[in-house]
């Protein structure tokens, strides 16, 4: 799928950033922070906003676009204090056309103001991005909803830090990414204050907002809270109770947490087919908090993307092994150090299945539609496994720590690890990545 796109480039189309998203990400500047004040009314769905984004001009620019949805109608603009020649929305893009040039290396302040009722992004992977519950919000940015609620440049190689505003009716508790520097009330509204200082990919930025209460998590290693409903808060208590633990065992294993401002799990009043992952931030449905404990793999799972895919994202889709396999190995290891079966108990399990379903899936480059298939969590695990029977458990955390610490709030490709993993090595990999990464068929284990 990804090859018309390269093909529609080269015969005069629009350039590509990423073959998986090719509406995605813009051209011509980079962003190095968002501002929002939003205003959010439950009851009618009703957004209305602001955001100020810094960023610099990477060549001489006029004509430049920002990712936002149709669903949401922008009704001023300025670039650096003066009005635009013209602004305008079509096709999930705010164009703008500056009235003249500005200089390669050049700063821009992009202000614009908009409003409207925000709803999901439509996708390969269902509707992603600002979605109402039926008491509150939930965003799901993962892969390309960012742009449902905010206008941005939406492309995981895009990292910024941000500033989020966000007043909304006063019963209900808004959590937005990084440290909370400011609650006011006023009148009737509550207005929150958060501010994400490290730099984040706008896939990873969230507004959760509903009748929450706040929990600090006792005896953590890092600051943690819970944010979830008051009903569900003994279930709560066992079904997460174990998150102290894991978070202790994930920074032996990967190194420090990656962010200074703790970490939060949000329990939604409502169910939620799948729990997902935000910049410091956990959401997971009241499904997933049902007093049995079942869960406790996903939130390992979850957890671990703190490091691996939080902190070192992808810069292209395509190598999105490098967040769910890492996570997934992430539930195997929690699972070995808990009590729990040994990963190499998981390995064979899991290798028996993919054995047995359809090997036509290429792990460093699976294809949009394919990009969060299961099987892409479980060979991505396995390959870890692999490697970690290979070097040894010394040089493979070694490896890990290395990993996160060299590219700790960047973004990376499939060869960055490789080139890593090899200093770690003493025979050659190569037919490791050939068997694993590069191949459809499923190795012997």
């Amino acid at each position: 799928m990804k090859r018309p796109a390269k093909k529609a480039a080269k015969k005069g189309g629009p350039p590509v950033i990423d073959p998986y998203l090719p509406n995605n990400g813009n051209f011509g500047y980079r962003v190095s922070r968002y501002e929002l004040e939003l205003e959010y009314k439950v009851a009618i769905n009703r957004l209305t906003g602001a955001v100020t984004i810094t960023a610099a001009t990477l060549a001489s620019l006029q004509t430049f676009t920002l990712d936002l949805s149709d669903a949401l109608t922008v009704t001023k603009v300025t670039v650096n204090g003066r009005r635009p020649s013209h602004f305008g929305t079509s096709g999930g893009k705010l164009h703008i056309t500056l009235p003249a040039p500005l200089p390669a290396g050049a700063a821009m302040s992009i202000h614009v103001r908009y409003g409207g009722s925000p709803r999901p992004i439509r996708s390969h992977w269902g509707e992603v991005g600002f979605e109402e519950l039926s008491n509150g919000v939930l965003v799901a940015g993962q892969p390309n909803g960012a742009a449902s609620w905010f206008p941005c440049d939406d492309h995981p190689s895009a990292k910024a830090s941000y500033r989020i505003q966000i007043s909304t009716d006063s019963p209900y508790r808004a959590v937005a990414n990084g440290e909370l520097v400011s609650r006011r009330v006023r009148a009737a509204h509550t207005v929150w204050t958060y501010e994400q200082p490290e730099p984040t990919s706008t896939y990873l930025v969230t507004l959760q907002i509903g009748m929450y209460g706040a929990n600090k998590m006792p005896k953590a290693q890092v600051p943690m809270q819970a944010v979830l409903p008051d009903r569900l808060r003994t279930n709560f208590a066992h079904d997460f109770g174990r998150q102290p633990q894991m978070m202790k065992l994930f920074i032996k294993l990967f190194g420090p947490y990656p962010l200074s401002n703790g970490y939060t799990v949000v329990v939604t009043d409502d169910d939620l087919e799948i729990p997902l992952e935000a910049q410091g931030i956990s959401i997971f449905g009241a499904n997933h908090c049902d007093g049995k404990r079942n869960s406790e793999r996903l939130i390992a799972h979850e957890l671990a993307h703190q490091w691996f895919g939080n902190s070192v994202t992808v810069r292209r889709w395509r190598d999105i092994w490098l967040h769910e396999g890492f996570a997934c190995y992430a539930e195997w290891l929690w699972s070995e150090n808990s009590g729990g079966q040994s990963a190499d108990n998981w390995a064979r399990h899991y290798h028996a299945k993919l054995a047995s379903s359809p090997q036509n899936l290429l792990l460093s480059d699976p294809g949009p539609r394919d990009m969060f298939d299961d099987r892409v969590y479980k060979r991505g695990a396995l390959t870890l496994h692999v490697l970690r029977n290979t070097i040894g458990d010394e040089k493979f955390f070694a490896l890990l720590q290395d990993w996160t610490s060299r590219y700790k709030h960047s973004t990376v490709v499939t060869d960055d690890f490789k080139g890593l993993a090899a200093n770690y090595a003493e025979v050659s990999l190569r037919p490791l990545w050939d068997a694993w990464l590069y191949s459809t068929e499923v190795p012997r284990l």
